[in-house]
């Protein structure tokens, strides 16, 4: 196979291994409730099982990250980080006590830090007009995981039965489930994933020989001249033909050596500056938001409109299902219009969502038809905007960072993410009752996303 023929099924495992994120996220959420209740856990183990996992992401990013820019290879990093999620999910399935099963959230989030070292490979294979669409490609299986992974709940329901000294039933067979899914993903990595020359790299080769060919091509035309001539012409030109060939030698080894990429590299120069704190800004915040009006919904449509479980239920379906094609569509449109527009509309779509859910939500008025209308206008303006600010802050990212420590610096920005995922639950954990003062808080940082991306970017 050619390299191309590589690349595109390293993509393909790329976008499993993100199905495989969104599947176990939605399979071990329902019940997991459930399970630390027939452990004896107090009610705040909820909280801290979930945030478990992105806490480790959250530390682990940055480490996975710099390990991927070093040595420049990330098909053993997945092979490792997974082995993270197979033992994590093993000990879920095991969960003899409430601290066991904590600390199985623990270990598995840290196989979820292995993303930084992806998103470093996707920036390096992938040209800066095409990243948008792969990263929006990429983000949709994570999406399609997450309304796929309830199905498989259906069978995992009726499980009632021993593996040796171990129960399975409807609690623990979503951790045996998801351990076996990742030791399939391991063959699958091992069979169709190649760390592929990056794309810089390929053209840095292309260039140095069509630079030879072309000394070449001068060399037989100047055999025919006089022999001073080209005497005179060699000697005057040999010092700035080996200068540029020895800069197209050092292009290609600096885009492929394993040389240390952080000799020359500041952390605070790279990640301290306006555009960059910006998209780290909109990045905490997009999550912030989400996660936080995650937190809301539930407690919302149990007041209002007394949905329960199947009512959620097909809620999430139909979310999932618009959030899938919101990210298609950004795919196409990322094609022909220029990131920085797709975040500005993003940002616009995320604004109107927050002022519609002030007016309408915070204190309905009407009949149930209408407060039931308003609540899905809402929804939607909300999970509208989210494919266009998470593709887009991610592909000015990764342009506006170096390429050569890209591993690091998308660690960052996930570890930023995992912090919003953190604190966006808690700050409305404890709202869901005062949604002015909700809403507003997020309509406020919003709006200072909104004008800062204006100024700097």
């Amino acid at each position: 196979m050619d390299n191309h023929q590589k690349r595109n099924l390293t993509f393909y495992t790329i976008g499993l291994i993100f199905m495989l994120s969104g599947i176990e996220y939605a399979v071990i959420l329902p019940t997991i409730w459930r399970y630390l209740q027939i452990l004896e856990a107090p009610p705040y183990f909820l909280g801290l099982g979930l945030s478990a996992f992105s806490l480790s992401g959250l530390l682990t990013g940055p480490l996975f990250g710099l390990w991927s820019d070093r040595s420049k290879t990330t098909k053993s990093i997945i092979l490792f980080s997974n082995l993270f999620e197979i033992a994590g999910n093993f000990m879920y399935f095991i969960g003899y006590s409430k601290w066991l099963l904590l600390c199985s959230r623990l270990v598995a989030g840290v196989g979820a830090g292995a993303g930084s070292s992806i998103f470093g490979f996707l920036t390096h294979s992938t040209r800066p007009e095409e990243r948008a669409g792969v990263f929006a490609a990429i983000m949709a299986c994570r999406q399609a995981g997450l309304l796929v992974g309830p199905a498989f709940n259906l069978f995992l329901r009726l499980c009632d039965f021993k593996l040796g000294p171990f129960i399975v039933n409807k609690y623990t067979s979503p951790g045996i489930f998801m351990c076996l899914l990742w030791v399939l993903l391991q063959f699958v990595v091992l069979a169709l994933y190649w760390d592929v020359p990056p794309i810089s790299s390929e053209g840095g080769v292309v260039m140095v020989e069509m630079k030879q060919a072309q000394d070449d091509e001068e060399e037989v035309l100047l055999m025919g001249s006089d022999k001073e001539s080209v005497h005179t012409y060699r000697a005057v030109n040999s010092d700035q033909l080996e200068t540029s060939a020895s800069s197209e030698l050092q292009l290609v080894h600096g885009a492929s050596s394993v040389s240390d990429p952080y000799k020359t590299f500041s952390a605070s120069r790279e990640l301290l500056r306006e555009e960059v704190v910006v998209l780290l800004t909109a990045q905490f915040i997009t999550l912030f938001n989400q996660t936080a009006l995650e937190t809301m919904v539930t407690p919302l449509t149990q007041r209002h409109f007394s949905f329960g479980e199947l009512g959620n239920s097909l809620m999430y379906s139909v979310c999932g299902v618009e959030v899938i094609l919101g990210f298609f569509f950004v795919r196409w449109l990322s094609r022909k219009v220029a990131d920085r527009a797709v975040l500005a509309v993003g940002l616009v779509i995320c604004c109107t969502a927050c002022i519609w859910c002030l007016i309408f939500l915070c204190n309905p008025r009407g009949g149930y038809g209408w407060e039931l209308s308003a609540f899905i206008i809402g929804v939607f303006l909300q999970l509208l905007g989210l494919p266009f600010v998470a593709v887009s802050q991610v592909s000015l990212f990764s342009k506006i960072t170096a390429e050569k420590t890209q591993g690091f610096s998308q660690g960052i920005r996930r570890s930023v993410g995992g912090l919003a995922t953190i604190l966006g639950p808690l700050w409305a954990g404890g709202l869901t009752e005062n949604l002015y003062v909700m809403l507003g808080m997020m309509l406020a940082l919003l709006i200072m996303i909104t004008v800062s991306r204006t100024q700097l970017i």
